[in-house]
């Protein structure tokens, strides 16, 4: 299926091909990238213009990702460090970013164009990266695996011992490694969140002001196996990351 480029898209990727690659600050100070290219952010919470949304994007990402790569080989040295960053240029996608890894171990971290379109600024875009990026950094995806199939044996043995008949048998391995892979998932959405305040904070940006992404998207409250924390509960943990590095 072919899909119309927007401006945007057509912005995002012109801009990420002409992307430079910077230094890493060791322990660079909470300041906006400088400088952004062309239009100030505003700083009343207003959308931005799709070009600015754009150019926010490849601005932050030139500088985050670098950061995140050195901080992935000096916690893990034997990872694949090279980030790929790609968008979903699908018109119909709601706001999301997500990290993955290719069938070569590449980590590839993806957004939509809602999401960079629904930034306000710099700052909530550089959290974004740093949060998915800190899920490979933190190896999140083979700890998520582990633990699925961990609760796919442990359901499928007890369906078993319990006579259960083989359709029985999987459906209580599927159920078992849906929630072995939630068992840990708020922990890690915190540490990502923890980490990836680190590398934005590094990279020069204010991770404080960033997470107030959050403030936009629907409080999943204290639900059961639920894949995410409270709301207020990131937003406290990037202000008491944050506090610790300043």
């Amino acid at each position: 299926m072919v899909f119309k480029r927007s401006a945007m898209m057509v912005a995002v990727a012109g801009l990420l091909a002409a992307c430079q690659p910077v230094a890493y600050p060791a322990n660079g100070p909470v300041v906006q990238p400088l400088p952004l290219p062309v239009g100030a952010v505003p700083m009343t919470g207003d959308r931005l213009t799709e070009e600015q949304a754009a150019r926010n994007f490849v601005a932050v990402v030139s500088r985050v990702e670098p950061v995140a790569e050195a901080m992935c080989r000096e916690r893990n040295p034997r990872s694949n460090c090279d980030f790929q960053i790609v968008v979903d240029d699908r018109p119909d996608q709601p706001p999301n970013a997500f990290q993955t890894l290719d069938r070569s171990g590449r980590p590839i971290i993806g957004f939509t164009l809602a999401l960079i379109a629904d930034a306000r600024n710099a700052d909530e875009i550089a959290f974004v990266v740093g949060h998915e990026a800190a899920h490979h950094v933190a190896g999140h995806i083979p700890q998520v695996q582990r633990t699925a199939t961990t609760g796919a044996v442990l359901a499928g043995v007890l369906a078993q011992a319990s006579g259960a008949p083989p359709e029985a048998v999987r459906a209580a391995q599927q159920m078992g490694a849906t929630m072995g892979a939630r068992t840990y998932a708020r922990d890690f959405e915190l540490e990502a969140d923890a980490l990836g305040a680190e590398i934005a904070f590094r990279a020069g940006f204010d991770p404080v002001r960033g997470a107030a992404f959050f403030t936009r998207l629907p409080d999943p409250g204290d639900q059961f196996l639920g894949s995410h924390p409270p709301n207020a509960q990131r937003q406290e943990t990037v202000r008491r990351v944050v506090a610790g590095l300043r």
